[in-house]
């Protein structure tokens, strides 16, 4: 459950997925970039992203329903795609308009949609095998850690990439820090595949975040230490100190004089910059809607309240302030801040034109973001709502990508935009539906038919002693 300080996580490396439509991909990749990342400043260049997309060949999956990703859906469509972009989507192409240097799919009965993103992961940083010594997503020593990075926690290898990349067509994600702090550090956004680090793995040009949490969980863990905070005023104060010891870093960092690095701070004036996005841990709406305040006291902007369990009694105010809500399709109850969460609290965001997202917080459901959404789809139609099937899938595409601030390269399908697509076995609001082929930057890195394409890890092969692998 996401009350637990800590998350147990399993999963299986991507050390063996296929690389192309024709061949298994080498242990190191050798493409060009699909997209070149952002110039870094000069206190993050060392840890700039060395992404490279995995070489892939021209494809058309045509004959196929497609989500758009935005609320679009085309019936007896046609999605082509080469050299890691895509590069058109449309209604059907006849066999004289189909590109002679493609492969061709036939997607009948099937469905295309964008990849799907998790804005809300501890892969890497709570991996598996769920030891204590692979524990690393709390720096729970200090109420304010802005100073540690999620991907400096990142293992690579966690078998919870490959299940999220075959089982939930997960092809981007966003590693967050645990949520022991009121500020717990730098979230990273990672492209779903395979690197032997985590910077070959880091989504080229992706903001970082700075997760941060309020309510029970600061309060419990510090106040259980006798320190501050132990209440939820206690919170608020520690965070608005701290912001204002932000400011005053920042103004000295532009004043053009010599000044002291503090790299707490660099992460603190990133954010009262627009650079880093807050992503905000949060259950109550009274809650979200003081950290709003501070906000606008600091002159910063929320891009997305996590959980967010009561986000539906101020989804009026949210819109308002384009602020996104995280939220599971059903989980309650399960500590006080959670129990005034209803199954209705997506689709009335959705109804008020609020940002939805839905989200995992969990190394199993993030195998199942389109069963999550299809349950938040049918509780709100059963209130009454008119909410179509692209408005879900939207929850799972642009809008986390959106909030992420990579809606511009990926999300959606549309022309130029990163070839990350699934081809669902049919529909994928349905609970029977399972992915039969995920590409990422237009490389084939799963495909079910093919025992190549199928990633295996030494987690899940076994240990020596452990039995025969076939």
């Amino acid at each position: 459950m996401q009350s637990r300080i800590r998350w147990s996580l399993f999963a299986a490396p991507l050390a063996l997925v296929a690389c192309s439509n024709t061949a298994v991909a080498p242990k190191t990749a050798s493409a060009e970039p699909a997209e070149k990342a952002a110039p870094a400043k000069k206190a993050d260049a060392p840890y700039a992203s060395t992404y490279k997309a995995y070489p892939g060949s021209a494809t058309v999956v045509r004959n196929v329903t497609i989500f758009d990703g935005e609320g679009g859906q085309i019936d007896n469509g046609t999605v082509y795609f080469k050299d890691g972009k895509v590069n058109m989507v449309g209604g059907a192409m006849t066999d004289k308009e189909l590109p002679a240097d493609a492969n061709v799919i036939d997607g009948t009965g099937k469905f295309v949609t964008p990849g799907i993103i998790d804005i809300h992961s501890h892969l890497g940083d709570y991996p598996s095998p769920a030891v204590e010594a692979h524990q690393d997503g709390n720096e729970a020593t200090s109420p304010t850690t802005p100073e540690v990075w999620a991907e400096h926690s990142v293992w690579p290898q966690d078998p919870g990439f490959s299940r999220a990349l075959a089982n939930g067509g997960v092809t981007s994600l966003q590693i967050l820090p645990g949520s022991a702090n009121l500020m717990g550090g730098r979230s990273v956004v990672l492209k779903n595949v395979y690197a032997r680090s985590v910077q070959g793995m880091k989504f080229p040009g992706a903001p970082y975040g700075l997760k941060m949490a309020c309510g029970e969980n600061p309060k419990r863990v510090y106040g259980a230490k006798g320190r501050m905070p132990s209440t939820r005023m206690g919170n608020l104060a520690v965070n608005r100190q701290t912001w204002i010891k932000a400011q005053e870093y920042k103004k000295k960092r532009d004043s053009g004089k010599e000044f002291t690095r503090d790299i707490g701070m660099e992460t603190l004036a990133g954010v009262l910059d627009g650079d880093i996005k807050i992503q905000n841990h949060c259950y109550r709406a009274d809650e979200m809607a003081i950290v709003l305040d501070m906000a606008k006291e600091f002159g910063y902007k929320v891009s997305t309240f996590h959980h967010a369990v009561e986000s539906y009694k101020i989804a009026d105010l949210l819109k308002e302030n384009g602020v996104c809500s995280a939220v599971w399709a059903d989980w309650w109850g399960f500590k006080m801040e959670a129990y005034d969460a209803i199954p209705e609290n997506a689709a009335i965001l959705q109804n008020a034109g609020a940002c939805v997202i839905i989200h995992s917080d969990d190394e199993n459901q993030i195998q199942r973001l389109n069963q999550e959404a299809a349950k938040a789809l049918a509780n709100g139609r059963r209130m009454g709502f008119t909410i179509s099937d692209g408005d879900a899938i939207r929850w799972m595409t642009y809008n986390p990508a959106k909030a992420l601030g990579i809606d511009a390269m990926t999300g959606s399908l549309k022309p130029g935009k990163m070839a990350d697509l699934v081809l669902w076995n049919s529909n994928p609001l349905s609970v029977y539906s399972r992915p039969e082929k995920v590409w990422v930057d237009g490389a084939l890195l799963f495909d079910s038919s093919d025992p190549k394409r199928r990633p295996v890890s030494d987690f899940e092969l076994g240990q020596p002693g452990e039995g025969d692998v076939k």
